[in-house]
């Protein structure tokens, strides 16, 4: 079963080996019908330490890294 993937843009980076990567999303309101953009912060495990703030990148499901950490970034030569 494949992985699931995100694509965001990094926020931070002054972790190390980590970033906090958000995401946007379109949801639509259930009674009015409205769509509206939805944003959810994911921290990720960069190995390298490669990333820097702005970057668009994909994430990847993982297992668990830490108390917070799910996710893990995609290498660039992959991505």
């Amino acid at each position: 079963m494949p992985k699931k993937q995100l694509h965001g843009i990094i926020v931070s980076d002054k972790m190390d080996k980590t970033v906090v990567v958000e995401v946007e999303d379109w949801k639509k309101h259930p009674k009015y019908g409205r769509r509206f953009r939805a944003h959810k912060r994911y921290k990720a495990h960069d190995e390298k330490n490669e990333r820097k703030e702005g970057e668009k990148v994909t994430i990847e499901e993982t297992r668990p890294l830490s108390r917070e950490k799910r996710w893990r970034v995609v290498p660039k030569e992959t991505a």
